[in-house]
């Protein structure tokens, strides 16, 4: 009688595993994280050197550590001498960058809004000649306008007065294509059509439909806009003659000039405090619309 032996099972032979990172877990990229460093040292060290050197002195200025604090803390003296200093020339320069930014950025917005929604939604001849219009506007560098644009308001009569920078202002070539851009994609065909069937006219259908549905776009171009005419420093140069009407950057740099005028004061402590007063309205509008603007970016990333 024969017997039978088991055989010793083999072990199952491993299988090799792939490491998959999902999208909680992304791969991390040591180039990718310095080089993330790289530029956000080299945006944040101009400043932390603006917000040091603000709390300086005329004197530590020039006798202390550029990226480290001086003798005295003096932010709060520079602060009230930037205010009041020539009759709070400073304040009037802040009024008049305020006006440019509400009616220049605030129209071209507006515009941009009307225009970008218009080429999106609806057909009419010549919509090909117009988006090659508006992709050359693009294209074309504000600097190169600047001189034809003062010898037209020249001939107006409109240099050194506020409209000479409001009325450029207005065109915003980028703005409208991309309000174009979004509100192709944000406002759906579908829910228009079911707006009109249910008896509403366009305007209501623009002003209770489409509009909510543009505010991520809206705030994007109106950072954009409001950036671009809050910075803006050439046309206001060659427009305004009468230093009652500077913007916030053509005052600063009248008053750092002063030091190379004769008989012209040195007050660099107060244009390093009048830059960092300047950009204080900036850093608190995107702050505010911060979520506006990062869900505009993100809009339409995704096919349903």
């Amino acid at each position: 009688m024969s017997t039978l032996t088991a055989t010793p099972a083999r072990p199952a032979p491993r299988l090799r595993t792939r490491r998959h990172h999902s999208v909680a877990r992304p791969r991390r990229s040591p180039l990718l994280t310095v080089l993330t460093a790289l530029v956000l040292v080299y945006s944040l060290v101009p400043l932390a050197w603006l917000l040091i050197n603000a709390t300086k002195t005329q004197e530590d200025l020039f006798s202390s550590f550029g990226l480290w604090f001086g003798g005295s803390f003096s932010l709060w003296d520079n602060v009230v001498a930037t205010l009041t200093y020539d009759d709070g020339v400073f304040v009037r320069w802040f009024g008049n960058t305020v006006l440019y930014v509400v009616v220049g950025a605030g129209g071209a917005t507006f515009l941009a809004i009307l225009g970008g929604y218009a080429l999106a939604k609806f057909d009419f001849p010549g919509k090909r000649g117009v988006f090659a219009l508006v992709i050359g506007a693009v294209a074309v560098p504000g600097t190169a306008l600047a001189v034809p644009t003062f010898l037209m308001f020249s001939q107006l009569g409109l240099t050194n007065t506020p409209w000479a920078v409001i009325i450029p202002s207005l065109i915003s070539p980028f703005g409208l294509y991309l309000m174009w851009t979004f509100a192709s994609e944000a406002v759906p065909g579908e829910l228009l059509e079911a707006a009109r069937i249910d008896g509403a006219g366009e305007f209501r259908t623009f002003f209770r439909v489409s509009l909510p549905l543009l505010a991520p776009g809206i705030v994007t171009v109106l950072l954009f806009t409001m950036v671009a005419t809050w910075n803006n420093y050439f046309l206001p140069l060659i427009m305004l003659r009468d230093s009652s009407w500077y913007p916030l950057t053509l005052g600063l740099n009248a008053w750092n000039a002063q030091a190379a005028t004769a008989g012209g004061e040195a007050i660099f402590n107060l244009v390093i405090t009048g830059a960092l007063l300047t950009i204080l309205p900036l850093v608190a509008a995107f702050l505010l619309l911060q979520r506006y603007w990062q869900s505009g970016l993100a809009a339409g990333s995704v096919k349903e």
